[in-house]
């Protein structure tokens, strides 16, 4: 009797194994069908970064947050500032369509240093660079790390002092190999669209995700279980990049905005920006009332303004 169980348990396991590789490889190609690259593939020594341009003028880069992709800036934001401006948006590496090439994880040294040579293949060798949440973090590293490359800079909730709380669970578990082999498939597979699509309004709270973001965002480009994973390892890396890096803050030369929303629960404006304005020479910080973590969508005009401020005081109108 117990070898007939065995027998029928690893059959069930099995089956439930080639159902969910199948499940997530069909929502996945929907996913990628749905939600194509908005721009072009572009080479960094045999990388793929995908990066989305329009507009014309001076250079702006943005840069997403976690879980995030080019669509995440090209709701609002971009096609504001594509009125002045050329934009050129990245995808940073593991998400969206760029490549992931760190099988540890992306540090944010190494997306700045790829994303600022593709900004470079693309003719823009000193542009404004500006990052949301996770990207803030990039965009702090890419000041340090290549102050030539730089014009100004503009924080947008930025995670930037090292910070006390955990990792939460699901970023723990997918960013290790059984969590990549076991737990994300199952998420991909069957966690139901509207409960991602109802999730961001956590991400966005107090506000609500705007009419029409999750279909122009594309939540099950995040779903894919590559994108998860490659997310969950940066998230779980990131405290001791940030922690590293944050002495260096005040080599920070060129002008800096911080935008930050007052009622930001994900990345504290308390904490993080607060601290932060004191520790890059002549920084500014601009506080959003009653914002919540996604500036760059629910106000975006106010954040485009922030880069006005930076390429007037930087020169470039």
């Amino acid at each position: 009797m117990a070898s007939k169980f065995l027998i029928s348990l690893g059959i069930a396991l099995v089956g439930l194994a080639v159902v969910t590789a199948w499940r997530s490889a069909q929502r996945e190609n929907s996913a990628e069908a749905s939600f194509p690259p908005e721009g072009q593939i572009v080479d960094v020594d045999g990388v793929a970064v995908h990066a989305v341009v329009m507009g014309k003028g001076p250079d702006v880069v943005l840069i997403h947050g976690s879980s995030g992709n080019t669509r995440d800036m090209t709701f609002a934001l971009a096609p504001i500032l594509a009125e002045n401006y050329r934009v050129i948006v990245f995808d940073r590496p593991g998400l969206g369509y760029s490549e992931s090439f760190n099988p540890n994880g992306e540090t944010i040294v190494e997306q700045a240093e790829i994303l600022q040579q593709a900004a470079s293949k693309l003719g823009a060798e000193r542009p404004i660079v500006a990052g949301q949440s996770y990207g803030g973090s990039v965009s702090l590293a890419w000041a340090v790390t290549r102050p030539d490359n730089i014009s100004a800079l503009v924080l947008i909730a930025p995670a930037a002092i090292p910070w006390e709380t955990p990792l939460d669970a699901f970023n723990t578990v997918g960013a290790t190999t059984i969590g990549d082999a076991l737990a994300l498939p199952l998420v991909s597979a069957f966690v139901p669209d509207w409960y991602v699509t109802k999730a961001l309004d956590q991400v966005f709270a107090p506000q609500k995700a705007p009419k029409g973001y999750a279909e122009h965002f594309g939540p099950g480009l995040t779903m894919r279980r590559a994108s998860m994973h490659a997310n969950a390892k940066q998230r779980a890396n990131l405290l001791d990049e940030v922690t590293e890096l944050q002495p260096r803050y005040g080599e920070i030369s060129v002008h800096t905005e911080i935008v930050h929303g007052t009622a930001d629960t994900t990345v504290g404006l308390g904490w993080h920006s607060d601290r932060l304005v004191e520790q890059i020479p002549g920084a500014e910080l601009i506080e959003l009332e009653g914002i919540g973590h996604m500036p760059q969508v629910v106000a975006a005009p106010e954040v485009a303004a922030a880069i006005d401020r930076a390429a007037e005081r930087a020169g470039l109108r």
